[in-house]
């Protein structure tokens, strides 16, 4: 066998295979922004919770961090379109809103216990 061809195929196949398992973003607690709507009037509930992206320390992905930053100081307060309170969900990523320093002024209040 020559290993001199197998080598580079089996380090694609390796490759391949880590990659595959990276899940590029949506799998590890991504924030949705509502892109399609950069003014929103109101809040779609958050599907996913923070994921390492975003509690990962110095880890974490500061695009994507500062893009939920960005969201909420400017949208946080509103309601959600649905109508109902904050999810499990919403209140885990506004309590990591102002765990990294935003204003807790931007971001609606907890419902009470």
């Amino acid at each position: 066998m020559d290993t001199r061809r197998t080598r580079p195929l089996l380090l694609l196949a390796v490759t391949a295979a880590l990659l595959t398992g990276c899940g590029g973003g949506r799998s590890d607690g991504s924030f949705d922004a509502q892109p399609g709507t950069p003014s929103p009037t109101c809040l779609q509930h958050q599907e996913q919770e923070p994921g390492g992206r975003y509690t990962g320390g110095q880890e974490s992905d500061p695009t994507a961090v500062l893009e939920m930053m960005r969201f909420y100081t400017a949208n946080g307060a509103k309601a959600y379109c649905d109508g109902r309170p904050p999810t499990d969900a919403d209140l885990r990523w506004t309590r990591l809103y102002t765990d990294l320093g935003g204003d807790a002024g931007h971001v609606a209040a907890p419902p009470p216990k």
